[in-house]
């Protein structure tokens, strides 16, 4: 068994890896091209059919671009095709999904206090729910509102809102938002796969037969590269969120979620439009900013919003450890809660080795990772995962109390 668990670490680290390196070239090369679709300028003399043309430099030569808005007149003897970049960063994804999340299911992707439901359910509901949102979202283009663009990218985002809510009612903080991540990259590349690269096939095969191809399937898959392009930046947030409880794990995570997608857009629409050479407009950074301070804000789950105290009531014995600055009841909490996994040899399954090396079994374990402990089981409900040991709200807003009064304080 502890073979099979430092086995099983290792398969996580090598396939996250791969997924790394196949959204970097994924991401990559749809930023580049974005940028010189946007950067394309008409001039006198193109060639029939030529839409635009870019001039670049990089690494000592320089590149003459030009872009066929359905195609040229006959076939080029070689075309490189842009796709598995998309495809293997899918692939490496659902990997990755799988060997962290559905292996440990009971760690990371359910959280009892939220549903009780078994592993089987959870890993149904997730594969389930990319499947229906990618139909769900294809039918959407596909009809009457799908022909107006921007009004269809509003729905869209309503429905991404929706499902942010839906998985914050079924998994963990962390899982929700790696799930909606999830489900917005399976959009974006089920777009390749269905929609862009099938349609950019149909027109490859129209030319070699002497056809004139139909611009129609250029705009629709322009229409879904839209998609991609406003998409792209939410996703890495959420790949990125599971280092940061404050975001997935307060309560008023699938607002955070919300406005992430909205600061994708602001960061895009700068760079969308200085590529197309529209101008600087730096109001969006500033509305970026204000957008981002609204989400730390909303991590501290305000009395405003809850119309709760922040401060549990504590007992008395408990509010005396706390004013006088002792830790005798954080230390039984964090013994009883967490050294079954943060300890020098952990005694709960699976865990080889404290996560992260973190072992809080002495008073100055405790007291050097007082910080973590605050923002990971304190201020959010990242730890434990899935809630597993059953940390009370009572002991959660102990380890605040006594963080910000007496650690803190000093």
């Amino acid at each position: 068994m502890y073979e099979y668990a430092i086995a099983w670490e290792w398969l996580s680290f090598a396939v996250r890896w791969l997924h790394v390196i196949t959204a970097i070239a994924w991401i990559g090369s749809s930023f580049y091209f974005i940028a010189l679709d946007l950067g394309l300028v008409k001039r006198p003399g193109l060639p029939v059919g030529a839409y635009g043309e870019e001039w670049q430099v990089h690494g000592g030569g320089f590149y003459h671009i030009q872009k066929y808005l359905v195609a040229p007149a006959s076939m080029p003897e070689h075309l490189t095709w842009f796709k598995w970049e998309s495809y293997a960063t899918w692939l490496s994804g659902f990997a990755l999904l799988a060997v962290v999340y559905y292996g440990g299911a009971d760690l990371f992707l359910i959280d009892r206090t939220v549903l009780d439901i078994e592993p089987w359910q959870a890993i149904g509901l997730s594969v389930g729910s990319l499947a229906v949102g990618w139909i769900l979202y294809d039918l959407l283009c596909k009809s009457p509102l799908g022909k107006n663009t921007w009004g269809l990218m509003v729905f869209l985002y309503l429905v991404l809102i929706a499902m942010a809510w839906g998985y914050t009612q079924i998994f963990t903080g962390r899982a929700a938002f790696l799930h909606l991540g999830a489900f917005t990259a399976t959009i974006m590349s089920a777009n390749v796969f269905f929609i862009i690269i099938p349609n950019q096939k149909i027109v490859v095969a129209d030319l070699i037969a002497g056809r004139t191809p139909d611009p129609k399937y250029g705009v629709i898959a322009k229409q879904r590269s839209l998609h991609n392009n406003y998409l792209t930046l939410p996703v890495i947030f959420f790949m990125l969120s599971n280092h940061y409880p404050l975001a997935f794990a307060t309560q008023f995570n699938w607002i955070i979620a919300a406005l992430v997608f909205l600061m994708g857009v602001t960061i895009r629409h700068w760079f969308n439009t200085t590529h197309a050479r529209k101008g600087k407009p730096t109001w969006t950074w500033l509305v970026t900013v204000l957008l981002f301070i609204v989400i730390m804000w909303l991590s501290t789950v305000p009395k405003v919003l809850t119309g709760e105290e922040e401060q549990a009531s504590l007992s008395a014995r408990e509010q005396t450890f706390v004013a006088n600055g002792h830790f005798e009841a954080v230390r039984d909490v964090v013994q009883g809660r967490c050294s079954m996994c943060h300890a020098a040899e952990p005694v709960w399954e699976g865990i080889a080795r404290a996560p992260k090396n973190v072992k809080l079994e002495t008073d100055g374990e405790i007291a050097a990772h007082a910080r973590e402990i605050y923002l990971q089981a304190g201020r959010s409900h990242a730890m434990p995962p899935g809630n597993i040991t059953d940390l009370s709200p009572e002991e959660r807003q102990l380890l605040v109390a006594w963080y910000e009064t007496t650690v803190q304080g000093k």
